[in-house]
Order: structure tokens, then C-alpha cells, then sequence
């Protein structure tokens, strides 16, 4: 399943528009998702159900929530308001005590489940949604902290941070937020989010969340894999892949890769090249 599930995740990420809510539940496979019977698309129908039935509380909730006046829109801050209502509300979705410490808060398919998660995968939740039902909901990458934007991202528009209950963001919030994470508010922070980028850091998560766990490198190597089936992705990865696989016992794969590494950085850092052959040599010889 997992070859499958990687090709159709590739597919996907090349789409012109990519699907944000099919590129995370993908990686589900790469732990429990499993299908009985009909394959991928068995398997994930459980989570799309899932998003479908949120879907269907935003629409109710737009129903008993018409804008004001004939003819009148709502406003962005009045969309943001409707949405928390139904997924933060009515759907309990939203962060939680531990969730950064839980592989599953990083699973959209798990969050989908629990009703928790973290704040990127909170979010990838409210953009999904918001794409089925047609209201402009997009991610904003603040440094530190992922939220969603409501509206129009070059005129009227909210911040929301769907991990605190779908709390609308002052300027001055947003700008605490990105204080925090050693930032200061630009406007280039505020543009949407492509879904290769939110798919990225999402996996990011993933990787740190395991580095710091040795016992789960093969969970950071999965991590570490998808990641280069993206498009855009930072060249150092290749050779955490590398160090992976020698960690996990591949000890010729692994010091394959380092070489090849090694390759590209003779260009342009050759002393870097030389320490990644010296480890290839010896993920070769720890074979004897």
C-alpha cells in the first residue's frame, strides 16, 4: 500500500492545484491507514466522511446565520465567526493539552477523529472545509504558529487561530504571535500559503517530533521521503535521508546517497563534501 499511496501522493503535489486535504490524508498511510478491501480510496472514505459531515455543520450554520440585509455579503469577520461556531463549536475541533507531544496531532486523519490537533492541522481542517462549502478560507504560515486567513487576501480579510477555538487575531495578536518566534509582522507573512508549503512544514513537524525521539527514525525517514516527493523541497534533505537510512540499517543505500550528496557539494563547498564522503566510509564499514 505504501508504494500506491506514495505515487498518488507524488500526483498530487505536481497537480497544478493541489488538493491539501488528500496530500495530508496520504501520509496516513505511512502509518495506520489501511484499507480491508478496496484500496486507497476505501481507506480513506472514514476521513473524507469525516470532512463532509463538518462541511454539512457549516452549511447549516450559514443557513441560520444569513447575512444582514437583502443583498448584503458577510463580512469577513462575520464568516470567521460562523466558522468557529460550527467546527470549534458545534464540532469541538481545536487544540489541546499534549498535543505536541502526539505523532496522531500531526495525522489529518487522526485529528479528523480525535478533534484535536496541532495548530497546522487544525487549520488544514477550516481550509479544507472552507474549499467544500466555498467560503475563502486559506493558511498563513506566522513563523511559530500556523493560522487561517478568512476573506480576501488582498482586501478584506481576518486572521483566525483555529487552535485556540477560532479566536479572530488582532494586528497587535498576530504580531505577539510572530514576536514570539524571534519575528517581526510583515506583510510578506501574511500572503496565503501554498498547499506544497503547508504539506512541507506539516511534515517538518513530523521529522522534528522524531528527531527528538531515536526510537522513531523510521517514522523521520518516512517523514524525510515525502518531503522529497514535493516539488519544492531544501536540498539538505537528501542528506538526512542518507543518515537515515544508515541509522536504520542500510548501511550501503545510506552511504550511496552521501556520495551522491557529496557530488553536488563539490561545487560549492568542498570541505562539506569531504566530511559527507568520511561518513559515507563509514556507514560502509560498519558492514564488517
Amino acid at each position: 500500500m505504501s508504494e500506491e499511496s506514495r505515487a498518488r501522493f507524488a500526483a498530487e503535489a505536481r497537480e497544478e492545484r493541489p488538493d491539501l486535504a488528500m496530500l495530508c490524508l496520504l501520509m496516513g498511510f505511512e502509518v495506520d491507514l489501511e484499507a480491508e478491501n478496496g484500496g486507497i480510496d476505501e481507506a480513506l472514505a472514514p476521513a473524507l466522511g469525516a470532512l463532509e459531515r463538518l462541511a454539512s455543520v457549516v452549511r447549516a450554520a450559514l443557513r441560520e446565520s444569513p447575512p444582514g440585509g437583502r443583498g448584503a455579503e458577510r463580512s469577513a469577520s462575520e464568516t470567521a465567526a460562523v466558522l468557529a461556531g460550527a467546527l470549534a463549536g458545534s464540532a469541538d475541533l481545536r487544540g489541546g493539552p499534549g498535543v505536541y507531544q502526539r505523532l496522531e496531532s500531526s495525522l489529518l486523519h487522526q485529528v479528523l477523529r480525535r478533534g484535536r490537533g496541532l495548530p497546522i492541522t487544525v487549520s488544514t481542517v477550516w481550509i479544507a472545509v472552507g474549499r467544500m462549502v466555498g467560503l475563502p478560507v486559506y493558511g498563513v504560515a506566522l513563523p511559530g504558529h500556523f493560522v487561517v486567513g478568512v476573506g480576501d487576501p488582498e482586501g478584506e480579510f481576518v486572521l483566525v487561530d483555529a487552535f485556540r477555538g477560532g479566536q479572530i487575531l488582532s494586528a497587535a495578536d498576530a504580531a505577539a504571535l510572530v514576536a514570539e518566534a524571534g519575528y517581526r509582522l510583515t506583510p510578506d507573512l501574511l500572503r496565503p500559503a501554498e498547499p506544497q508549503d503547508v504539506v512541507l512544514r506539516t511534515l517538518a513537524n513530523i521529522r522534528n517530533w522524531a528527531s527528538a525521539r531515536p526510537e522513531h527514525a523510521r517514522t523521520q525517514l518516512w517523514a524525510t521521503e515525502l518531503s522529497l516527493l514535493l516539488p519544492r523541497h531544501p536540498a539538505q534533505l537528501r542528506l538526512e535521508r542518507a543518515e537515515l537510512l544508515v541509522r536504520t540499517g542500510h548501511f550501503l543505500q545510506g552511504a550511496a546517497q552521501m556520495e551522491e550528496y557529496a557530488t553536488i557539494l563539490d561545487a560549492f563547498d568542498p570541505e562539506s563534501a569531504k566530511r559527507v564522503r568520511a561518513e559515507a566510509k563509514a556507514a560502509r564499514f560498519r558492514l564488517n
